[in-house]
Order: C-alpha cells, then structure tokens, then sequence
C-alpha cells in the first residue's frame, strides 16, 4: 500500500480509489470491468448449469432454485409489461441477478480483495463493488435509456413516437411542440439518471460505512461491523429489485400508446 501506517483520510481515500488507466474521458477502472465481468460470467454459469441439469422427474436444489428465480421475475414482468416478453422477461432476470451480485461484493471484508491484489500483482488501488463506482450504474441505466427509445418506436412507430414527443402533455398545437419536446426530453433523461444515482449512492454509502467502521480497534470492530452487514443483506437485493422493477415499468410506459 502506498504507506504502512497511513492516517485515516488516507485509508478511506485509498479504499475508495478505482484501479484505473488512461486519462481523463479515455480513463477505464479496470477494476469495476473485472468484477463486472466476474460476477457476470458467475451467473451466467449457475444459470446455465440449472438449465442443462434440469429433469421432468424431481428437480434438484439447484433446478429449484432457479426455476423459482426466473417463475419470480417472469410473474414480475407479466404484472407491469403487456406487450411481448420474449426480450424483457431475460433482460430482466439479468439485471436483477447481475446487480444482486455487485452488491453482494460488498460484504466482503473491505482489505482482503485490495490486500491480495497488493501483495500477489502489485496493484495500488482495487475496489471490488462495481455499483459504488458511478460508471458501472450509468451504464447499465444508459443501456436501459436506449431500450427505452427501441420500445417506444416499436410500441408506437417513429411517427407515434415522434407526434408523442411534440404534442404531449400540452396538446398538439404548434406553438406547444417545443415546449412539450423539451419536457418529454428531460423526463427521458431523469430516468436513467434516478437508475444510476440511486443505486451508486446507496451502495457508496455503504462502501464508506464499511470503510470507516474498519478504522474502529480490532477488539469492537466486530460488533458494529456484523450490526452493518446484517443491514445491508436487506439493501442489497432491494436495490437490485429496485433497479429491475423500474426498468420494467419504463420499458412498460415507453411501449403503451398514451
């Protein structure tokens, strides 16, 4: 690490510094792609081995549970989306197990991952929580902006979206068409910025929270620390449920004819 006995804004600023390269708009956190990619390859995999390993006589634990998993989501989508589902029910399941397991990363004691990537490669910085990072939220909440745009042209057609665009909620006179565009853009651009920015301030909260109670002596840390973490297991999948239930709803919204 940079110092061996550092002072306490030392310690926090470390622990929430990305492994990065490059400079300015070009910087990649190398460290929010790998476990980004980690957690996605991890579930991929477990899915895949409940579907290869499924039977039509009594199912396993692990085709149970994902059986329960993807019955859970798809009841999710039939609720709020009434168009086809053929997309949107995946999309879901993966949004919700994918941000389910960045926030699970967090409850890994905060100086192990760093602590090894240290010692073993010689890496200065890692942060393990792609959801603590700001870049990984917006760029699942940009990706879920572009479907928004796909489902509201395939719902309404390019010229329903667009007479949808110039002449709602006003009304169709002209003179309204800029106002009501100017509207309808904001609304469309609020919403992958509430996606983003609530899950990154929820799960930067709680990275910090966990950062700083690992400053307490050893002999107390464990108290406050286990009274956190007990805490957070209730957060972590109500912001990945959070996120796939709005993504959901927005697709929903942007698919209807209004």
């Amino acid at each position: 690490m940079a110092s061996e006995n550092p002072s306490a804004s030392e310690y926090v600023l470390h622990h929430l510094t990305n492994f990065s390269v490059g400079e300015g708009i070009w910087t990649l956190h190398v460290d929010t792609l790998f476990f980004s990619w980690l957690t996605g390859i991890f579930f991929v995999t477990v899915l895949w081995l409940g579907a290869r390993t499924a039977t039509a006589g009594i199912p396993g634990k692990m085709q149970n549970f994902v059986e329960m998993l993807v019955d859970w989501v798809d009841n999710s989508v039939k609720e709020t989306f009434h168009g086809p589902r053929d997309f949107i029910g995946p999309l879901a399941l993966t949004i919700f197990v994918w941000v389910l397991l960045w926030n699970f990363l967090d409850l890994i004691p905060v100086d192990w991952v760093p602590m090894f990537a240290y010692l073993v490669f010689g890496f200065e910085y890692t942060r393990i929580v792609p959801s603590a990072d700001i870049n990984a939220p917006f760029a699942l909440s940009i990706s879920v902006l572009l479907l928004i745009i796909v489902y509201s042209i395939k719902g309404k057609g390019f010229g329903g979206y667009g007479k949808e665009l110039l002449t709602h909620p006003f009304g169709s006179h002209p003179l309204l068409w800029i106002p009501n565009l100017l509207l309808n853009v904001v609304e469309l651009l609020a919403k992958p910025v509430s996606l983003a920015m609530r899950l990154f301030g929820n799960l930067y909260a709680a990275e910090l929270i966990f950062v700083l109670i690992a400053l307490l002596p050893a002999w107390i840390l464990f108290v406050p620390g286990s009274a956190w973490a007990v805490f957070h297991i209730l957060v972590v999948p109500l912001q990945a449920f959070l996120f796939m239930t709005l993504t959901i709803v927005y697709l929903s919204l942007a698919y209807e004819k209004h």
